[in-house]
C-alpha cells in the first residue's frame, strides 16, 4: 500500500514494506543507527552484523512504514499491535527521519500514513517510548498529538537509560 502526502516543503511517499523490502529495511535502520544511535535501544555495531535471514524475519515481525521523497527513502518506523499501558493498541518503534529531511514533513507523513489505517488495523491509539534526554524527539511527538504519560520507565536493554512513554489518540490528533 502506497499512499501521496502533500507537505510544505515536499511531496512525500509513504509505503508500507514486505520482507521482500528487507534490504530497505536493514538500510534505513543501519543508517538510522550510524547517525542517531543513542536515540535507539539497539547499536550499529551488532545489526550491522545481521543476516538476511535477520533482516527478513525482522521485516515480517514489524509492520514497517517508509518515506521517500524524491525517491531517496527518508524516514522509517516499525507498528506492532499491542495491548499496552494507557489504552495503547499499538507500538510504534525504531521511528527516524534523515537529519537532510527534517523540518519537511517527513514525521507528520509517516503518522498520516498510520492514521489512514487505525481503524482497518486497529491503531486507533499508538504508543511509543522516548529517551527522557531527547527533548527534540518529545517535542516533534508533542506536535503531532502525543502526550507523555505516567512516570520515565528504566531501559531494558540499556542499563541506567530511561524512556518516557507518549500515547496518542488518532481521534484527538486529527
Amino acid at each position: 500500500m502506497t499512499l501521496e502526502i502533500s507537505s510544505r516543503d515536499s511531496n512525500t511517499k509513504v509505503i508500507l514494506l514486505s520482507e521482500d523490502d528487507w534490504a530497505r529495511y536493514r538500510d534505513i535502520r543501519l543508517a538510522a543507527l550510524a547517525h542517531d544511535e543513542s536515540a535507539f535501544g539497539g547499536n550499529y555495531d551488532s545489526e550491522s552484523e545481521f543476516t538476511e535471514s535477520t533482516w527478513r524475519q525482522k521485516a515480517s515481525q514489524y509492520v514497517g512504514i517508509l518515506a521517500v521523497i524524491d525517491g531517496a527513502d527518508c524516514g522509517f518506523m516499525t507498528v506492532e499491535n499491542l495491548k499496552g499501558d494507557f489504552g495503547a493498541t499499538c507500538w510504534v518503534g525504531s521511528c527516524w527521519v534523515d537529519p537532510k529531511f527534517r523540518q519537511r514533513g517527513v514525521l507528520r507523513s509517516l503518522f498520516s500514513f498510520v492514521d489512514s489505517l487505525a481503524d482497518q488495523r486497529n491503531w486507533g491509539v499508538q504508543g511509543l517510548g522516548v529517551w527522557v534526554d531527547n527533548s527534540g524527539a518529545i517535542s516533534a511527538y508533542e506536535n503531532i498529538g502525543f502526550e507523555k504519560m505516567g512516570e520515565p520507565q528504566e531501559s531494558s536493554r540499556k542499563a541506567g537509560m530511561f524512556y518516557q512513554r507518549m500515547i496518542r489518540s488518532v481521534k484527538e490528533a486529527s
